[in-house]
Protein backbone atom coordinates (compact mmCIF):
# COMPACT_ATOMS: atom_id res chain seq x y z
CA UNK A 1 0.00 0.00 0.00
CA UNK A 2 1.37 3.41 -0.99
CA UNK A 3 1.77 5.98 1.78
CA UNK A 4 -0.63 8.89 1.73
CA UNK A 5 1.14 12.24 1.69
CA UNK A 6 -1.15 15.16 2.44
CA UNK A 7 -1.25 18.16 0.14
CA UNK A 8 -3.00 21.48 0.62
CA UNK A 9 -5.60 21.23 -2.10
CA UNK A 10 -8.08 18.37 -2.25
CA UNK A 11 -9.19 15.25 -0.43
CA UNK A 12 -8.49 12.09 -2.37
CA UNK A 13 -10.60 8.97 -2.40
CA UNK A 14 -7.94 7.13 -0.42
CA UNK A 15 -7.85 9.84 2.23
CA UNK A 16 -11.62 9.57 2.65
CA UNK A 17 -11.29 5.77 2.97
CA UNK A 18 -8.48 5.89 5.52
CA UNK A 19 -10.32 8.52 7.54
CA UNK A 20 -13.44 6.35 7.69
CA UNK A 21 -11.44 3.30 8.82
CA UNK A 22 -9.58 5.31 11.44
CA UNK A 23 -12.80 7.02 12.48
CA UNK A 24 -14.37 3.69 13.38
CA UNK A 25 -12.47 4.09 16.65
CA UNK A 26 -15.01 6.79 17.46
CA UNK A 27 -17.90 4.52 16.42
CA UNK A 28 -16.94 1.77 18.82
CA UNK A 29 -15.90 4.24 21.54
CA UNK A 30 -19.22 6.08 21.66
CA UNK A 31 -21.18 2.96 20.74
CA UNK A 32 -19.70 1.08 23.70
CA UNK A 33 -20.50 3.90 26.10
CA UNK A 34 -24.13 4.11 25.01
CA UNK A 35 -24.56 0.34 24.82
CA UNK A 36 -23.46 0.11 28.44
CA UNK A 37 -25.79 2.96 29.35
CA UNK A 38 -28.73 1.38 27.55
CA UNK A 39 -28.31 -1.82 29.54
CA UNK A 40 -27.40 -0.31 32.90
CA UNK A 41 -30.74 -0.86 34.63
CA UNK A 42 -31.00 -4.39 33.22
CA UNK A 43 -27.50 -5.34 34.34
CA UNK A 44 -28.31 -3.83 37.74
CA UNK A 45 -31.38 -6.01 38.06
CA UNK A 46 -29.85 -9.20 36.60
CA UNK A 47 -26.70 -9.21 38.73
CA UNK A 48 -28.11 -7.45 41.79
CA UNK A 49 -25.75 -4.48 41.46
CA UNK A 50 -25.81 -1.86 44.17
CA UNK A 51 -25.86 1.83 43.30
CA UNK A 52 -22.13 1.88 44.04
CA UNK A 53 -21.45 -0.98 41.61
CA UNK A 54 -23.50 0.78 38.93
CA UNK A 55 -21.20 3.76 39.38
CA UNK A 56 -18.16 1.46 39.26
CA UNK A 57 -19.35 -0.13 36.03
CA UNK A 58 -19.74 3.29 34.43
CA UNK A 59 -16.40 4.43 35.85
CA UNK A 60 -14.05 1.66 34.71
CA UNK A 61 -15.13 1.20 31.09
CA UNK A 62 -15.00 3.06 27.76
CA UNK A 63 -16.54 6.13 29.33
CA UNK A 64 -13.84 6.67 31.92
CA UNK A 65 -11.02 4.88 33.75
CA UNK A 66 -10.38 2.03 31.31
CA UNK A 67 -10.31 4.36 28.32
CA UNK A 68 -8.15 6.83 30.23
CA UNK A 69 -5.48 4.26 31.02
CA UNK A 70 -5.60 2.90 27.47
CA UNK A 71 -5.17 6.39 26.03
CA UNK A 72 -2.13 7.15 28.20
CA UNK A 73 -0.39 3.99 27.04
CA UNK A 74 -1.64 3.83 23.45
CA UNK A 75 -0.94 7.47 22.66
CA UNK A 76 2.65 7.25 23.87
CA UNK A 77 3.35 3.95 22.15
CA UNK A 78 1.84 5.29 18.93
CA UNK A 79 4.43 8.09 18.94
CA UNK A 80 7.34 5.80 19.81
CA UNK A 81 6.50 2.73 17.70
CA UNK A 82 4.24 4.11 14.98
CA UNK A 83 0.51 4.52 14.47
CA UNK A 84 0.07 1.24 12.65
CA UNK A 85 1.39 -1.01 15.42
CA UNK A 86 -1.34 0.23 17.74
CA UNK A 87 -4.38 0.46 15.47
CA UNK A 88 -3.49 -2.87 13.85
CA UNK A 89 -4.01 -4.89 17.03
CA UNK A 90 -6.05 -3.01 19.60
CA UNK A 91 -9.38 -3.89 18.00
CA UNK A 92 -8.73 -7.58 18.67
CA UNK A 93 -8.35 -6.75 22.37
CA UNK A 94 -11.57 -4.77 22.13
CA UNK A 95 -13.39 -7.70 20.49
CA UNK A 96 -12.28 -10.00 23.32
CA UNK A 97 -13.61 -7.57 25.93
CA UNK A 98 -16.96 -7.27 24.16
CA UNK A 99 -17.33 -11.06 24.09
CA UNK A 100 -16.82 -11.12 27.86
CA UNK A 101 -19.76 -8.72 28.18
CA UNK A 102 -21.91 -10.64 25.70
CA UNK A 103 -21.46 -13.93 27.56
CA UNK A 104 -21.20 -12.51 31.10
CA UNK A 105 -22.86 -14.77 33.63
CA UNK A 106 -22.00 -12.78 36.74
CA UNK A 107 -20.96 -9.30 37.78
CA UNK A 108 -17.20 -10.00 37.81
CA UNK A 109 -17.18 -11.09 34.16
CA UNK A 110 -19.20 -8.03 33.19
CA UNK A 111 -16.86 -5.69 35.03
CA UNK A 112 -13.70 -7.26 33.57
CA UNK A 113 -15.10 -7.13 30.04
CA UNK A 114 -16.11 -3.51 30.47
CA UNK A 115 -12.62 -2.60 31.68
CA UNK A 116 -10.92 -4.40 28.75
CA UNK A 117 -13.21 -2.63 26.27
CA UNK A 118 -12.27 0.68 27.85
CA UNK A 119 -8.53 -0.02 27.61
CA UNK A 120 -8.80 -0.94 23.93
CA UNK A 121 -10.86 2.05 22.78
CA UNK A 122 -8.65 4.35 24.82
CA UNK A 123 -5.55 3.09 23.01
CA UNK A 124 -7.18 3.31 19.59
CA UNK A 125 -8.54 6.86 19.70
CA UNK A 126 -5.30 8.96 19.93
CA UNK A 127 -3.38 6.87 17.38
CA UNK A 128 -6.24 6.72 14.88
CA UNK A 129 -6.90 10.46 15.10
CA UNK A 130 -3.20 11.22 14.73
CA UNK A 131 -3.26 9.22 11.50
CA UNK A 132 -6.23 11.24 10.20
CA UNK A 133 -4.58 14.55 11.06
CA UNK A 134 -1.36 13.50 9.34
CA UNK A 135 -2.91 12.28 6.08
CA UNK A 136 -5.36 15.19 5.71
CA UNK A 137 -4.76 18.15 3.38
CA UNK A 138 -4.11 21.28 5.44
CA UNK A 139 -7.20 23.06 4.15
CA UNK A 140 -9.45 20.08 4.84
CA UNK A 141 -7.94 18.80 8.08
CA UNK A 142 -10.83 19.93 10.27
CA UNK A 143 -13.28 18.47 7.78
CA UNK A 144 -11.72 15.01 7.83
CA UNK A 145 -11.25 15.01 11.59
CA UNK A 146 -14.89 16.07 11.96
CA UNK A 147 -15.89 13.12 9.79
CA UNK A 148 -14.72 10.88 12.62
CA UNK A 149 -17.31 12.69 14.74
CA UNK A 150 -19.99 11.42 12.36
CA UNK A 151 -18.85 7.94 13.33
CA UNK A 152 -18.99 9.02 16.98
CA UNK A 153 -22.64 9.98 16.52
CA UNK A 154 -23.52 7.04 14.27
CA UNK A 155 -22.29 4.46 16.77
CA UNK A 156 -24.70 5.53 19.53
CA UNK A 157 -27.52 6.04 17.04
CA UNK A 158 -27.22 2.47 15.74
CA UNK A 159 -26.82 1.11 19.26
CA UNK A 160 -29.92 2.91 20.49
CA UNK A 161 -31.98 1.88 17.45
CA UNK A 162 -31.02 -1.75 18.11
CA UNK A 163 -31.63 -1.38 21.84
CA UNK A 164 -35.07 0.12 21.21
CA UNK A 165 -36.01 -2.59 18.69
CA UNK A 166 -34.72 -5.37 20.96
CA UNK A 167 -36.18 -3.94 24.16
CA UNK A 168 -38.79 -6.76 24.48
CA UNK A 169 -35.87 -9.21 24.80
CA UNK A 170 -34.58 -7.31 27.83
CA UNK A 171 -31.00 -8.34 28.75
CA UNK A 172 -30.71 -10.69 25.76
CA UNK A 173 -31.35 -7.69 23.54
CA UNK A 174 -28.52 -5.79 25.25
CA UNK A 175 -26.18 -8.72 24.65
CA UNK A 176 -27.10 -8.67 20.95
CA UNK A 177 -26.33 -4.94 20.84
CA UNK A 178 -22.85 -5.63 22.21
CA UNK A 179 -22.38 -8.50 19.77
CA UNK A 180 -23.01 -6.06 16.92
CA UNK A 181 -20.05 -4.03 18.23
CA UNK A 182 -17.95 -7.19 18.20
CA UNK A 183 -18.78 -7.73 14.51
CA UNK A 184 -18.01 -4.09 13.66
CA UNK A 185 -14.65 -4.30 15.43
CA UNK A 186 -13.59 -7.51 13.67
CA UNK A 187 -14.61 -6.22 10.23
CA UNK A 188 -12.84 -2.89 10.84
CA UNK A 189 -9.71 -4.72 12.03
CA UNK A 190 -9.67 -6.78 8.83
CA UNK A 191 -10.08 -3.71 6.61
CA UNK A 192 -7.38 -1.81 8.49
CA UNK A 193 -4.77 -4.38 7.52
CA UNK A 194 -4.45 -2.50 4.22
CA UNK A 195 -3.48 0.79 5.90
CA UNK A 196 0.16 1.84 5.74
CA UNK A 197 2.13 3.69 8.38
CA UNK A 198 1.73 7.46 8.55
CA UNK A 199 4.23 9.04 6.14
CA UNK A 200 4.40 12.12 8.38
CA UNK A 201 5.31 9.97 11.39
CA UNK A 202 7.94 8.03 9.44
CA UNK A 203 9.59 11.23 8.23
CA UNK A 204 9.57 12.74 11.72
CA UNK A 205 10.93 9.59 13.35
CA UNK A 206 13.97 9.74 11.04
CA UNK A 207 14.73 13.45 11.51
CA UNK A 208 13.47 14.62 14.89
CA UNK A 209 16.06 15.16 17.62
CA UNK A 210 15.87 12.92 20.67
CA UNK A 211 15.38 15.91 22.97
CA UNK A 212 12.16 16.87 21.17
CA UNK A 213 10.75 13.34 21.47
CA UNK A 214 11.18 13.13 25.24
CA UNK A 215 8.06 13.14 27.38
CA UNK A 216 9.37 16.06 29.43
CA UNK A 217 9.28 18.38 26.41
CA UNK A 218 5.48 18.03 26.40
CA UNK A 219 5.38 19.99 29.64
CA UNK A 220 7.41 23.00 28.51
CA UNK A 221 6.82 26.11 26.41
CA UNK A 222 4.22 26.04 23.66
CA UNK A 223 3.58 22.34 24.16
CA UNK A 224 2.51 23.00 27.74
CA UNK A 225 0.26 25.86 26.61
CA UNK A 226 -1.34 23.61 24.01
CA UNK A 227 -1.74 20.84 26.58
CA UNK A 228 -3.46 23.24 28.96
CA UNK A 229 -5.77 24.54 26.22
CA UNK A 230 -6.88 21.17 24.82
CA UNK A 231 -6.87 19.50 28.23
CA UNK A 232 -8.97 22.05 30.10
CA UNK A 233 -11.48 22.34 27.29
CA UNK A 234 -11.87 18.59 26.88
CA UNK A 235 -11.90 17.70 30.58
CA UNK A 236 -14.77 20.03 31.44
CA UNK A 237 -16.68 19.31 28.23
CA UNK A 238 -16.24 15.53 28.60
CA UNK A 239 -17.61 15.57 32.15
CA UNK A 240 -20.91 16.75 30.70
CA UNK A 241 -20.82 14.74 27.47
CA UNK A 242 -19.84 11.52 29.23
CA UNK A 243 -22.62 11.95 31.77
CA UNK A 244 -25.16 12.57 29.03
CA UNK A 245 -23.93 9.62 26.98
CA UNK A 246 -24.10 6.93 29.62
CA UNK A 247 -26.52 8.20 32.28
CA UNK A 248 -29.40 9.80 30.32
CA UNK A 249 -31.50 6.61 30.10
CA UNK A 250 -30.65 5.75 33.71
CA UNK A 251 -31.68 9.19 35.00
CA UNK A 252 -34.90 9.28 32.97
CA UNK A 253 -35.92 5.91 34.38
CA UNK A 254 -34.69 6.51 37.92
CA UNK A 255 -36.47 9.86 38.23
CA UNK A 256 -39.63 8.36 36.69
CA UNK A 257 -39.79 10.80 33.79
CA UNK A 258 -40.41 7.95 31.36
CA UNK A 259 -40.04 4.23 30.67
CA UNK A 260 -36.83 2.56 29.50
CA UNK A 261 -38.14 2.49 25.93
CA UNK A 262 -38.94 6.20 26.08
CA UNK A 263 -35.50 7.00 27.51
CA UNK A 264 -33.83 5.06 24.71
CA UNK A 265 -35.98 6.79 22.10
CA UNK A 266 -35.11 10.35 23.15
CA UNK A 267 -31.41 9.47 23.49
CA UNK A 268 -31.49 7.94 20.02
CA UNK A 269 -33.17 11.03 18.58
CA UNK A 270 -30.47 13.24 20.07
CA UNK A 271 -27.60 11.37 18.45
CA UNK A 272 -29.42 11.21 15.11
CA UNK A 273 -29.96 15.00 15.19
CA UNK A 274 -26.25 15.49 15.81
CA UNK A 275 -25.26 13.73 12.58
CA UNK A 276 -26.56 16.30 10.04
CA UNK A 277 -25.25 19.07 12.29
CA UNK A 278 -21.71 17.74 11.85
CA UNK A 279 -22.15 16.98 8.16
CA UNK A 280 -23.76 20.24 7.06
CA UNK A 281 -22.38 22.79 9.53
CA UNK A 282 -19.16 21.63 11.16
CA UNK A 283 -17.53 19.94 8.15
CA UNK A 284 -18.40 22.90 5.91
CA UNK A 285 -17.29 25.67 8.27
CA UNK A 286 -14.45 24.44 10.46
CA UNK A 287 -11.71 25.03 7.86
CA UNK A 288 -13.02 28.35 6.51
CA UNK A 289 -11.64 30.87 9.02
CA UNK A 290 -10.63 31.49 12.62
CA UNK A 291 -13.70 33.70 13.04
CA UNK A 292 -15.97 30.86 11.91
CA UNK A 293 -14.43 28.55 14.49
CA UNK A 294 -14.99 31.05 17.29
CA UNK A 295 -18.59 31.64 16.22
CA UNK A 296 -19.24 27.90 16.21
CA UNK A 297 -17.66 27.53 19.65
CA UNK A 298 -19.79 30.31 21.17
CA UNK A 299 -23.04 29.09 19.61
CA UNK A 300 -22.54 25.45 20.52
CA UNK A 301 -21.53 26.09 24.12
CA UNK A 302 -24.51 28.40 24.73
CA UNK A 303 -26.88 25.67 23.53
CA UNK A 304 -25.23 23.13 25.83
CA UNK A 305 -25.29 25.38 28.89
CA UNK A 306 -28.97 26.14 28.31
CA UNK A 307 -29.69 22.41 27.87
CA UNK A 308 -28.71 21.72 31.48
CA UNK A 309 -29.22 25.14 33.02
CA UNK A 310 -32.94 25.01 32.28
CA UNK A 311 -33.36 22.21 34.84
CA UNK A 312 -32.52 24.70 37.58
CA UNK A 313 -35.85 26.42 36.91
CA UNK A 314 -37.97 23.79 35.13
CA UNK A 315 -39.20 20.39 36.37
CA UNK A 316 -37.67 17.18 35.01
CA UNK A 317 -40.32 15.69 32.75
CA UNK A 318 -40.20 13.76 29.52
CA UNK A 319 -40.79 17.05 27.65
CA UNK A 320 -37.92 18.94 29.31
CA UNK A 321 -35.70 15.84 29.06
CA UNK A 322 -36.40 15.76 25.31
CA UNK A 323 -35.56 19.45 24.94
CA UNK A 324 -32.35 18.86 26.89
CA UNK A 325 -31.29 16.03 24.58
CA UNK A 326 -32.12 18.11 21.48
CA UNK A 327 -30.20 21.24 22.56
CA UNK A 328 -27.26 19.35 24.00
CA UNK A 329 -26.68 17.13 20.97
CA UNK A 330 -26.88 20.00 18.49
CA UNK A 331 -24.62 22.11 20.69
CA UNK A 332 -22.07 19.39 21.29
CA UNK A 333 -21.88 18.62 17.56
CA UNK A 334 -21.07 22.27 16.84
CA UNK A 335 -18.73 22.90 19.79
CA UNK A 336 -17.41 19.72 21.30
CA UNK A 337 -15.21 16.84 20.33
CA UNK A 338 -14.50 17.97 16.71
CA UNK A 339 -12.70 21.04 18.07
CA UNK A 340 -10.75 19.03 20.63
CA UNK A 341 -9.73 16.47 18.01
CA UNK A 342 -8.71 19.13 15.48
CA UNK A 343 -6.59 21.23 17.83
CA UNK A 344 -5.01 18.09 19.30
CA UNK A 345 -3.60 17.33 15.84
CA UNK A 346 -2.63 20.91 14.97
CA UNK A 347 -0.87 22.13 18.11
CA UNK A 348 1.66 19.38 18.89
CA UNK A 349 4.83 18.12 17.15
CA UNK A 350 4.45 14.82 15.33
CA UNK A 351 6.34 12.63 17.80
CA UNK A 352 4.35 13.98 20.72
CA UNK A 353 0.97 14.21 18.97
CA UNK A 354 -0.41 10.88 20.15
CA UNK A 355 1.18 11.30 23.58
CA UNK A 356 -0.46 14.69 24.06
CA UNK A 357 -3.90 13.51 22.99
CA UNK A 358 -3.51 10.33 25.02
CA UNK A 359 -2.67 12.49 28.05
CA UNK A 360 -5.62 14.87 27.71
CA UNK A 361 -8.06 12.17 26.61
CA UNK A 362 -6.87 9.95 29.42
CA UNK A 363 -7.03 12.68 32.05
CA UNK A 364 -10.57 13.57 31.00
CA UNK A 365 -11.72 9.96 31.13
CA UNK A 366 -10.06 9.34 34.50
CA UNK A 367 -11.79 12.38 36.00
CA UNK A 368 -15.03 11.31 34.37
CA UNK A 369 -14.56 7.94 36.03
CA UNK A 370 -14.29 9.55 39.44
CA UNK A 371 -17.31 11.75 38.69
CA UNK A 372 -19.30 8.72 37.51
CA UNK A 373 -19.18 7.22 41.00
CA UNK A 374 -21.26 10.13 42.26
CA UNK A 375 -23.75 10.66 39.42
CA UNK A 376 -26.15 7.83 40.42
CA UNK A 377 -26.10 9.06 44.03
CA UNK A 378 -26.60 12.72 43.05
CA UNK A 379 -29.40 11.73 40.68
CA UNK A 380 -31.37 10.14 43.51
CA UNK A 381 -31.68 13.64 45.03
CA UNK A 382 -33.22 14.99 41.81
CA UNK A 383 -31.94 16.52 38.62
CA UNK A 384 -30.83 19.93 39.97
CA UNK A 385 -27.50 18.92 41.58
CA UNK A 386 -26.35 17.07 38.45
CA UNK A 387 -27.70 19.68 36.01
CA UNK A 388 -26.18 22.63 37.88
CA UNK A 389 -22.73 21.07 37.94
CA UNK A 390 -22.90 20.05 34.27
CA UNK A 391 -23.92 23.58 33.23
CA UNK A 392 -20.95 24.93 35.21
CA UNK A 393 -18.54 22.45 33.60
CA UNK A 394 -19.77 23.43 30.13
CA UNK A 395 -19.46 27.15 30.85
CA UNK A 396 -15.82 26.65 31.89
CA UNK A 397 -15.11 24.59 28.77
CA UNK A 398 -16.67 27.27 26.59
CA UNK A 399 -14.70 30.11 28.18
CA UNK A 400 -11.41 28.26 27.63
CA UNK A 401 -12.35 27.12 24.12
CA UNK A 402 -13.43 30.56 22.94
CA UNK A 403 -11.05 33.03 24.56
CA UNK A 404 -7.83 31.00 24.24
CA UNK A 405 -8.49 29.57 20.76
CA UNK A 406 -5.34 29.63 18.56
CA UNK A 407 -5.49 30.46 14.85
CA UNK A 408 -4.29 27.39 12.91
CA UNK A 409 -6.90 27.24 10.14
CA UNK A 410 -5.70 25.84 6.81
CA UNK A 411 -2.00 25.70 7.71
CA UNK A 412 0.23 22.63 7.10
CA UNK A 413 1.23 20.74 10.22
CA UNK A 414 4.92 21.21 9.40
CA UNK A 415 4.48 24.99 9.21
CA UNK A 416 2.61 25.13 12.53
CA UNK A 417 5.21 22.92 14.19
CA UNK A 418 8.14 24.94 12.87
CA UNK A 419 6.60 28.24 13.96
CA UNK A 420 5.80 27.04 17.46
CA UNK A 421 9.31 25.59 17.81
CA UNK A 422 10.91 28.87 16.72
CA UNK A 423 8.83 30.90 19.16
CA UNK A 424 9.76 28.49 21.94
CA UNK A 425 13.49 28.95 21.31
CA UNK A 426 13.44 32.76 21.08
Amino acid sequence: MVDIVADDERVTRQQWKWTILAGMASYIDAGSIVALGSGMTLFKSEFGLSTGLVGLLAAIGPNALGAGLGAFVGGRLGDKLGRKRIYKWDLLVYAFGVLLIVFSGHAAMLIIGTFVVGLAVGADVPTSLALVGEIAPAKSRGKLISLTQVAWGLGPAVVLILAFALDPLKLTGVRIVFFHLFVVAVVTWALRQGLAESAVWKAASEKTATSVRRLGSLFRGNNLKALAYTGLFYIFWALAAGTAGIFTPFIVESLHAGSRATALAISMAGFIIGLPTVLFIVMRKIDTSHRARKTMMATGIILQVVAYGMFLVLPFTIVTASVNVLLFNIGTAIAGEPFYKTFSQELFPTLLRGTAQGFTFGAARLLLGAWSFFVPVLATAGIKPVAGLLALFLAIAGAVGYFAMPDTVGRPLTEIEAERSEVATQ
